[in-house]
């Protein structure tokens, strides 16, 4: 009983050594970062609503790491030095990533060593461009410039498109504190667009707003968004 005893105890030591020793790995330090961008430009998208993946192989995990974009299209994580395999599932974002011939997502091979910064791009249906916002007589105003990027056969028309105001700088759809439409057919002139929303009771009371211009495109579930502005009232 004594040896079964002592052979018990010595399993348990055992198990708890190599729990510390587990527990002891450094942690991922190397960090990735990157924007999803359009020859260059960021791709603007709604606050962890466009995901990503990477995989690494060879580590015992065969499913992906995901991550979502932040509003200005940036993307980060903490990693271990490897090689990565990144990708935009498909129905991701209002833009089209690009495919396999036999129509998987494609990917990007990443080298982490240290501190990596990769941007990956994209083909928005459309760009934002120009946007200006002004406020007077209790509204916002914005006017801007629509620029279509697909001409080709798998062009989508526009739906609507959006003057979002809020109180935080989480501005969409779900984050506002005001919102003005006009629907995708009643654009007469892409190249100058105009909206106006009126600016409600905010308490407690500050003297700004932020603003963005948000782009539904039809068939297409992310929209696309102008870059936040803050705006004096």
């Amino acid at each position: 009983m004594n040896f079964k005893r002592h052979y018990i105890a010595l399993l348990m030591i055992a198990a708890a050594f190599g729990a510390c020793r587990k527990d002891n790995y450094d942690p991922p330090a190397s960090d990735l970062t990157g924007r999803v961008v359009y020859k260059g430009e960021p791709v603007n998208v709604e606050y962890n609503q466009v995901s990503y993946q990477l995989y690494q192989y060879g580590f015992g995990r065969l499913g992906p790491i995901e991550g979502f974009f932040t509003q200005e299209g940036g993307y980060s994580m903490k990693l271990f030095d490897g090689e990565y395999k990144f990708i935009i599932p498909n129905g991701q974002g209002p833009f089209v990533w690009r495919q396999t011939p036999t129509g998987a997502p494609d990917t990007v091979v990443i080298n982490v060593n240290g501190k990596t910064d990769l941007d990956v791009e994209v083909t928005p249906y459309y760009m934002i461009r120009t946007p200006e916002f002004k406020s007077a007589g209790g509204k916002v105003s914005a006017t801007f410039r629509i620029d279509k990027i697909i001409t080709d056969a798998a062009a989508k028309d526009i739906e609507r498109v959006s003057l979002y105001i809020n109180k935080t700088t989480f501005v969409s759809g779900a984050n506002n504190i005001a919102v003005t439409d006009l629907n995708g057919a009643d654009i007469t002139d892409p190249a100058n667009v105009a909206l106006e929303v009126d600016v409600p009771t905010i308490a407690p009371a500050q003297s700004y707003v932020y603003a963005r211009i948000g782009l539904k495109i039809s068939g297409v579930e992310d929209r696309l968004f102008s870059p936040i502005v803050k705006v004096s009232l």
